[in-house]
């Protein structure tokens, strides 16, 4: 599923905060008055239900005390199973990637969670997901919940474990869920445009450049619509397909025709605010790019 980030504050390059308006960045896109995390969690004795996602989640974040590796991990979450006489409390596992970044939040740090969670024992680090990396299947997506990277790391390493059930909600990931008209993209499992047809997508630039570039995209009106904006990161992430890689896209593009590393995101990373989130796109890592620096490339969206 695909949800705002709770992020309400705009930055420079410098780090600074500035007014949102005009800035075409993630917290100007905000609707007045709208708070979807409002009331977002409901905690039952040491459980935690996420009505946003659906998914119930250990109230404890620390239930195994010490770090653990991928295999322990996974026995560990399994072993919670057949504690309760109540079947329904039953099918405790390690979430998936998608799952574990539902939580992260984009405006608060250690912990990156959402202001007012209920969980306790959060560590600010990396916590294991079950889902393998498909470019390198020794290695498994992990999440930092001090910052909210995600990342990969063996599966000999130790990492911490946060127990999860249920289903998340949302429409599946289907293989044909893109389809393309004039270099426009439509994704009916998010109902978002994507482009990326012009030449202002060829070279990388830093992250100002890009915010300024989508204004002159809309000036062009790729497709009768000016309402383009560089894309929040949650939006990106909503692209991965984490069974594919190079790149680890659900939308189809050519590296060796456009070699792309990574993708402006307009989210700010809180955690050191002269930094902007990326896409990286080989494997679909989210971490983070010095706004100064001319890295990264980018595609513009519109809801």
């Amino acid at each position: 599923m695909l949800f705002e980030t709770d992020q309400i504050t705009c930055y420079d390059s410098e780090g600074h905060s500035v007014d949102c308006r005009d800035t075409g960045q993630d917290a100007g896109f905000k609707q007045p008055g709208k708070d979807i995390f409002a009331n977002r969690f409901s905690a039952a004795e040491d459980n935690v239900k996420d009505h946003l996602t659906g998914l119930i989640w250990k109230k404890n974040a620390n239930l195994a005390e010490f770090p653990l590796t991928w295999k322990e991990a996974r026995q560990f979450a399994e072993q919670l199973n057949g504690r309760s006489t109540n079947a329904e409390w039953n099918g405790w596992r390690l979430p998936t990637r998608r799952e574990l970044f539902s939580l992260v939040s984009h405006q608060h740090t250690n912990p990156s969670l959402p202001h007012g969670h209920p969980f306790t024992g959060v560590f600010n680090g990396y916590y294991w997901t079950s889902t393998s990396c498909s470019r390198l299947p020794d290695q498994v997506w992990y999440v930092h919940l001090g910052g909210g990277r995600v990342y990969r790391g063996m599966k000999h390493g130790s990492y911490m474990v946060w127990p999860v059930r249920g289903k998340m909600q949302g429409r599946s990931r289907s293989q044909d869920r893109l389809t393309c008209s004039g270099g426009v993209y439509f994704d009916s499992h998010t109902d978002r445009w994507w482009y990326a047809g012009s030449d202002l997508f060829r070279k990388p630039c830093s992250w100002e450049a890009a915010l300024g570039a989508i204004a002159e995209l809309n000036d062009g009106v790729p497709d009768g619509h000016s309402s383009w904006r560089l894309p929040t990161i949650r939006e990106l992430e909503s692209l991965v397909d984490d069974s594919r890689h190079t790149p680890a896209l659900a939308i189809d593009i050519s590296l060796e025709a456009v070699p792309i590393t990574g993708w402006w995101s307009s989210t700010t990373s809180t955690y050191e605010p002269r930094y902007a989130w990326v896409l990286y796109i080989t494997d679909g890592a989210l971490g983070v790019g010095f706004k100064a620096r001319a890295d990264f490339h980018f595609i513009a969206v519109r809801a």
